[in-house]
């Protein structure tokens, strides 16, 4: 194993801890209907996969975020989890009428670890491929050796970082599908953060796809 820089594991440490933090004063426990003991069986074991992740010693890229827990739906609904989100004093929302966000699931070929929470590494946002429709930005995603965020990932990313979200940079979530041209979303609506769908094959000059670099389980 490569030797470990201490001031990046210490640096990533933190930002684990604030998280870790922040879903406990969001009330994730509760929302689960568990005790935060419980609650937190299920985060601990990501303490490991920080110390793994800094001995790599690889920063994310410019940009992108290092990494964010993701709770996974089978522990916290999508639809619970998003009205915990909070961009300057407004909570987030679904609105994706006519579907149901039970009917997106992930897309066939993502690796999604095992346990009711995991590591999201090194996630960009989709600057890169504003105004560049869903179906466009997958085969850049792809070509790129990243992966597509799936709805789980874009409510944990919004969760940990909501100041992400700008009206000239909202992002797509093209790791979520519902068996039709539909694609989630992430944008402001009506002054709030909400969970909706666009098209696959329409582009957005606000609009890009988010992507990671890998995911890291328990």
């Amino acid at each position: 194993m490569p030797t470990m820089k201490p001031e990046y594991h210490e640096q990533l440490s933190n930002e684990f801890d604030r998280q870790v933090e922040n879903l406990v004063q969001k009330g994730y426990p509760k929302v689960a209907s568990v005790k935060a003991e419980e609650f937190m069986k299920y985060i601990d074991p990501l303490t490991e996969r920080i110390r793994e992740l800094a001995a790599l010693e690889k920063e994310a890229k410019e940009g992108c975020i290092p990494f964010v827990i993701v709770v996974k739906n089978d522990l916290v609904a999508g639809e619970k989890a998003m009205p915990l989100v909070d961009l300057k004093g407004t909570k987030g929302f679904v609105g994706l009428h006519p579907v149901e966000i039970k009917s997106f699931k992930p897309i066939e070929g993502l690796q999604i670890p095992n346990g009711m929470a995991y590591l999201l590494v090194d996630i960009d946002t989709g600057k890169g491929t504003l105004n560049i429709t869903p179906d466009e930005a997958m085969k850049i995603i792809e070509k790129e050796n990243r992966s597509p965020l799936t709805i789980a990932e874009g409510i944990a990313l919004m969760t940990h970082y909501p100041e992400i979200l700008k009206k000239n940079n909202c992002f797509s979530m093209l790791g979520s599908r519902c068996g039709d041209r539909r694609v989630t979303a992430m944008w402001i609506s009506y002054g709030k953060p909400r969970l909706g769908w666009c098209w696959a094959g329409n582009p957005h000059t606000w609009l890009g796809s988010a992507s990671c670099d890998s995911r890291i389980g328990p």
